[in-house]
Formats: C-alpha cells, sequence, structure tokens
C-alpha cells in the first residue's frame, strides 16, 4: 500500500494527525506524513501497514477537507 499527501494543498485543520497520529503529525501549520519521503510536489510513503494503519489512513484521506491524502 501507498499513502501520498500533497502538503500544498493542506490547510492545517490536523483532523488528518487527529485520526491518524501514528501516521501523520503537525509541523508547524501544516500536517505532515511521518516517514514519508519526497517525490515531485508529493509526500510518500511505502510500506507494509498494519490493519490499523491502513483504516486510519483511510479514514484520514476521506476526511481531509482539501483531499490532499490519496491511499493507493
Amino acid at each position: 500500500m501507498k499513502v501520498l499527501q500533497e502538503p500544498e494543498k493542506c490547510i492545517g485543520c490536523g483532523t488528518c494527525a487527529a485520526i491518524c497520529p501514528a501516521l501523520f503529525e503537525m509541523d508547524g501549520a501544516k500536517a505532515k506524513l511521518k516517514g514519508a519521503k519526497s517525490q515531485g510536489k508529493s509526500l510518500v510513503l511505502e510500506k507494509k501497514f498494519t490493519k490499523d494503519e491502513e483504516d486510519c489512513a483511510k479514514a484520514s484521506a476521506d476526511s481531509c477537507p482539501t483531499s490532499c491524502i490519496y491511499v493507493k
């Protein structure tokens, strides 16, 4: 599984970090995908996720008001 975040679209509401603190944290005024690598304008985290991480990543993507989180 892969989680992508477009930090430029982030408005810093903190929903993803509240829903999924295992994968997201606030970094100043914006959220940041923990342990992600920069790939163009996106941050990408690709690894074997636990079931809980998969669930919270999907919930974060669904709850993001700017739709800047993608789960593939």
